[in-house]
């Protein structure tokens, strides 16, 4: 008999890979992302303090009406470029990036590409 791979304990275990080397410091905070069927969600951390220091999504008020589309990777984009101004209006210039167990293309690219296109350095 096959076995079912459930891929929510496969992205699971790649994020506990990735987070035992990725974390955030007051001098560099990490942006973490989560993606899901219809949304996008991206937040920058201070896991030294555990502070949520700034966070962005899809369904945030600033965006939800600018987005046709929640779930494209131009709405990713605009999420990362809404992240990059608030964390600079923070005063965070650089972070290092989580991807959370998520493969690097698509819509987590856009967003790390959009968060750098507004000015934020990984």
């Amino acid at each position: 008999m096959i076995k079912q791979i459930d891929r929510k304990i496969v992205r699971k275990r790649r994020h506990f890979r990735v987070r035992k080397k990725v974390t955030g410091t007051p001098e560099k905070p990490r942006l973490a992302v989560f993606r899901s069927e219809k949304h996008i969600y991206a937040q920058i951390i201070d896991d030294v303090s555990k502070q949520t220091l700034c966070s962005s999504s899809t369904i945030s008020k600033s965006l939800k009406g600018a987005l046709s589309k929640t779930w494209d990777v131009e709405a990713a984009a605009k999420v990362g470029e809404d992240l990059a101004k608030k964390a600079l209006d923070a005063g965070i210039e650089a972070v290092v990036f989580d991807r959370g167990g998520f493969k690097y293309h698509g819509r987590v690219k856009a967003l790390a590409d959009g968060a750098r296109k507004a000015g934020l350095k990984f």
